[in-house]
């Protein structure tokens, strides 16, 4: 895979780099590109290439742009240490200071999945990164649906993780997954968020975390996509529904057009969409695509 449009510096494990970049923070060292190839790719697996760039401005959007060239495969994974036009749901800004996270996308082509099933992607690459952060990490983290991962710290729920996935032409997706590691307190975008440094983390070595979500998601992609996507054969459906912090709880889905639905939170369904009891004996399901903000009920702002 070559370099992504925008990419500046060279892959961050090559010499070279002047003292004043890479090693400027010294609890932030780079990551190793070599070693994570050798870790991660191997005949017969997902994986089949790690660049890794020291700057960029938004990893989805280069791998997007690579696979309309055909400059990338399935299995590509382009990591930045420092991403200066990052993105959520809805174009929603994600910023955080160089080599402070884990931001990577993942270029798959599920080919034996109908695509009314690919909904399903983002909610398997929560449970994964979920699924490797507690075990690595020793943090419990749960997920928000759609696209959030949580982690609560003084008794108060706060987002440690996002998950973006785009359309990659027509046979594929592009998977972006940020993840906020050593952030301090005062580095925070906003103070509902968090990282994994601020919830006593047993590690915070970026490099066997970036692993450790890599082969998670190609555990659970595997057998999913194995499955023809069924989310309930895979078990993908009911592993979600347990780490959901969202269901059981009274939300408020505010839609557009300053619409609002509001409900408990009862299901995800086979279509991955989250079912909404309302007070009028209503089961609304509600999609990814379909919301703009969802917030406890009486939250505001």
């Amino acid at each position: 895979m070559t370099t992504p449009p925008g990419a500046e510096g060279n892959s961050s494990n090559e010499p070279g780099e002047p003292r004043s970049g890479r090693w400027s923070d010294l609890d932030r060292p780079p990551l190793n590109a070599t070693a994570l190839r050798r870790a991660l790719l191997r005949d017969g697996g997902l994986w089949r290439d790690v660049d890794v760039v020291s700057r960029t401005g938004s990893t989805n959007s280069d791998l997007v742009a690579l696979a309309a060239e055909g400059k990338a495969e399935e299995g590509a994974v382009l990591v930045a240490e420092e991403q200066n036009a990052g993105r959520g749901r809805l174009d929603r800004q994600w910023t955080a200071p160089a080599r402070s996270g884990l931001f990577f996308s993942v270029l798959l082509k599920p080919a034996e999945v109908p695509v009314e099933r690919w909904g399903w992607l983002p909610l398997l690459a929560g449970v994964a990164t979920a699924t490797a952060l507690s075990r690595t990490a020793g943090v419990d983290t749960a997920l928000k649906w759609p696209n959030d991962l949580l982690i609560t710290v003084g008794g108060e729920e706060r987002k440690v993780g996002g998950i973006l996935a785009e359309r990659a032409g027509s046979d594929g997706v592009v998977v972006g997954i940020g993840i906020n590691v050593t952030l301090r307190e005062d580095e925070l975008p906003v103070p509902t968020a968090t990282s994994l440094a601020l919830a006593g983390a047993s590690t915070t070595d970026r490099d066997p975390l970036l692993r450790a979500v890599l082969r998670s998601l190609e555990q659970w992609y595997v057998d999913w996509r194995a499955a023809g996507g069924d989310p309930a054969v895979s078990r993908l459906q009911e592993t979600y529904a347990a780490g959901c912090a969202t269901l059981g709880r009274t939300v408020r889905a505010e839609l557009p057009g300053d619409r609002s639905l509001v409900g408990e939170a009862v299901a995800v369904d086979g279509d991955g969409r989250l079912v909404l009891a309302t007070a009028e004996g209503m089961q609304q399901p509600i999609g990814a695509g379909d919301i703009v903000h969802l917030r406890p009920e009486g939250e505001r702002g």
